[in-house]
Formats: C-alpha cells, sequence, structure tokens
C-alpha cells in the first residue's frame, strides 16, 4: 500500500480494521474531526487530503501491527 490512499482508501481500511474515527483519532493522536475530514469526499470543501504518515501508520495495521493504543489491548 503507498504512502497515499485516497479518502475512500483511507475510510475503507479503518473500517477494515473495524475501528470507529475516535479509535483511529486515539491511535494516532489526532481529533476525530480530522479523521473525518480525511475521509470526506474531495469536493467537500471542508475535505483536506488523509496525511502520507497516517496512510502508513494504517498501511502497517492492516499489515498486523497493533499499537498499545488499540482498543482493548492493554
Amino acid at each position: 500500500m503507498a504512502l497515499n490512499m485516497t479518502p475512500d482508501e483511507f475510510k475503507g481500511a479503518r473500517r477494515k480494521l473495524g475501528l470507529t474515527q475516535a479509535q483511529l483519532g486515539a491511535i494516532l493522536n489526532t481529533d476525530p474531526a480530522t479523521i473525518r475530514r480525511w475521509e470526506m469526499a474531495p469536493d467537500v470543501k471542508s475535505a483536506r487530503p488523509p496525511n502520507p504518515v497516517a496512510c502508513q501508520v494504517m498501511a502497517w495495521m492492516l499489515g498486523g501491527y497493533r499499537p498499545p493504543e488499540w482498543p482493548g489491548e492493554n
């Protein structure tokens, strides 16, 4: 998976991981509103492209990595 994802790819990856926007925000130390903006269609005024570092972390998690902040992992 590339360092850049489309908003739909990013949203699909989050859903595949079974994470809510709030849970992913906690993992990435990012406000859930930012996650929402990354997942918006590009033609929406407040939309932002997914952060490349966040995309890389998503790729790692899709590959099996689970950070300490993973829901239920304490």
